[in-house]
């Protein structure tokens, strides 16, 4: 008769699921490495042709704006708002586009079970 009861002999983890665990620890250190160095990378992004320059680091901190003189007309504010809302969710973008590769890259695309990471 089979042996009952949904544990495995010994009481220890079977192989592959060991191996799973360390491959998450793994893949846990890598996610804490690749965060803290995405919070110091820089992004620059640009709108109406160099008129307004924008620096975000990896954590979405402004750190540098430029924006040029002819881009500043007291009679048309509204598209110098266009020019510094479109640079901002340029560099947003590009943010979460380099956050989407790393862990790619550290996933390699892994699937459990139809949970893709």
């Amino acid at each position: 008769m089979g042996r009952r009861g949904g544990g495995f002999p010994g009481g220890g983890m079977p192989g592959n699921m060991n191996n799973l665990m360390k491959q998450a620890q793994r893949m846990q250190r890598q996610m804490e490495e690749k965060q803290k160095e995405m919070e110091n990378r820089e992004f620059e992004a640009t709108s109406g042709g160099g008129a307004v320059k924008l620096v975000i680091t990896g954590s979405r901190e402004v750190k540098k704006l430029e924006i040029a003189p002819e881009a500043v007309d007291p009679d048309d504010v509204e598209t110098l708002q266009d020019l510094l809302i479109a640079a901002m969710n340029e560099a947003l973008r590009m943010v979460e586009d380099a956050n989407g590769e790393a862990m790619d890259d550290i996933s390699g695309g892994l699937d459990l079970g139809g949970l893709k990471f």
